[in-house]
């Protein structure tokens, strides 16, 4: 496993964050015999802006430079992907036929874009992973708490129905009773008024009830087997998706 680093918005904002992952990615393939990594087989995870990250170098894992990147030689391409409650349509996180609330232009995604949504729509496009979901995109693994009162769980519904809508092979679980942050270690952590981080809830509750959805044979034999999200069922995922001759859940 590699930890990889990326600009930090307002300081840098989209499409930044985006090339320096798909950076990292090329790296890494272009040094692979030196780490012993198999250059076919790289895998990203992330959750939260990590998740969001994620969901957008997997859709855009076909194309070999995007516009403005730098020119290279290399694949950018993974071949699977976990998504943890990553923003997935910006711009449907704003009801654009209402008046402007105090708090747009603070939002996380405002910092991201370099402004409200609502003032940067052609970024807050070019930023969502669900409105750049083709045919082809590699095998997506996405878990979001019901309870997530900072990104909506509709946001990896959205992901989610993108990706089977285009043929892609996606796995979705909606966790009970969770909020924002569980894939984090830790204790709970209160960001503000109705901001609360679920800090280290999956690893103290693997078994809280869940609701999947999976299209391929896979999916449904991984969902049947972990019915509950878990660090397990993620283990399972990259097993099939990466590991050679490993392609049971």
């Amino acid at each position: 496993m590699v930890s990889i680093d990326y600009r930090l918005a307002p300081g840098t904002c989209h499409p930044g964050q985006l090339f320096d992952v798909r950076r990292a990615v090329r790296w890494l393939r272009a040094n692979a015999a030196d780490h012993g990594i198999d250059p076919d087989r790289i895998g990203v995870w992330g959750s939260s802006a990590g998740g969001h990250l994620a969901a957008l170098t997997g859709v855009h894992s076909a194309t070999t430079r995007l516009r403005g990147e730098e020119p290279t030689t290399v694949d950018s391409s993974v071949q699977a992907v976990v998504d943890g409650y990553g923003p997935a349509d910006l711009p449907g996180l704003v009801d654009l036929s209402a008046e402007r609330t105090p708090g747009e232009g603070h939002s996380p995604e405002a910092s991201l874009l370099g402004g409200a949504i609502r003032d940067r729509l052609d970024a807050a496009r070019s930023a969502s992973p669900a409105l750049h979901v083709a045919p082809g995109a590699p095998p997506f693994l996405v878990m979001h708490g019901v309870a997530d009162n900072l990104v909506p769980f509709t946001q990896s519904v959205a992901l989610y129905d993108a990706l089977v809508a285009h043929g892609n092979d996606a796995i979705l679980y909606l966790i009970e009773g969770f909020g924002h942050g569980f894939f984090n270690p830790g204790h709970v952590l209160e960001l503000g008024p109705d901001q609360t981080l679920d800090q280290g809830r999956l690893e103290r509750d693997p078994q809280a009830p869940a609701s999947t959805r999976a299209v391929s044979d896979f999916g449904r034999a991984l969902t049947e087997r972990y019915s509950s999200a878990s660090f397990a069922a993620i283990e399972a995922f990259f097993s099939h998706t990466l590991k050679p001759g490993t392609r049971t859940p």
